[in-house]
């Protein structure tokens, strides 16, 4: 059984599947929100919570996912940089940190269970927003290791 842990991969491996999994993720989904199809679905939600209500009047359905989008592609680029420098590691795993949070605090105030089933089944809103916490921890994941190493001032790469 030593034999076989003696050959697992050094941790670093498994921070970088988790920088390029949250890469991918922020990539898509912030893709996704200059579609009208994405817009109007996150518009359902974010129209009336007071974080982005302001933006609807002045920029429309459009633009606010749009601004949505460029700062969750931000976030992936910079949590992607973090293979290079702390950083950026750091200032994307806190980007990555500040989406999920507002992204689950969506879950105050509405329906999360689906109606005449009641807890423990979700409805499509709790499903959207449920997964986030995984991504909340990935992204904590991230700006601790980042954090780590900045405090360490190591140097080289940064998986």
């Amino acid at each position: 059984m030593l034999k076989i842990l003696d050959r697992l991969p050094p941790a670093t491996f498994a921070v970088g599947a988790l920088r390029w999994s949250m890469v991918f993720i922020f990539a898509f989904f912030g893709v996704a929100k200059f579609a009208a199809y994405e817009a109007e679905g996150v518009a359902e939600i974010a129209m009336h919570y007071p974080l982005f209500a302001w933006m609807y009047p002045l920029i429309g359905v459009q633009g606010t996912s749009n601004v949505i989008g460029t700062i969750e592609l931000a976030a992936g680029a910079l949590i992607a940089s973090g293979a290079w420098s702390h950083r950026a590691g750091l200032l994307g795993g806190l980007m990555g940190m500040a989406t999920f949070l507002v992204t689950l605090s969506f879950s105050f105030g509405v329906s999360l269970w689906q109606e005449g089933y009641g807890f423990p089944f979700m409805g499509s809103t709790a499903q959207f927003l449920f997964k986030d916490a995984v991504l909340l921890a990935g992204c904590l994941a991230l700006t601790l290791h980042a954090g780590y190493g900045l405090r360490q001032g190591s140097a080289g790469f940064r998986a």
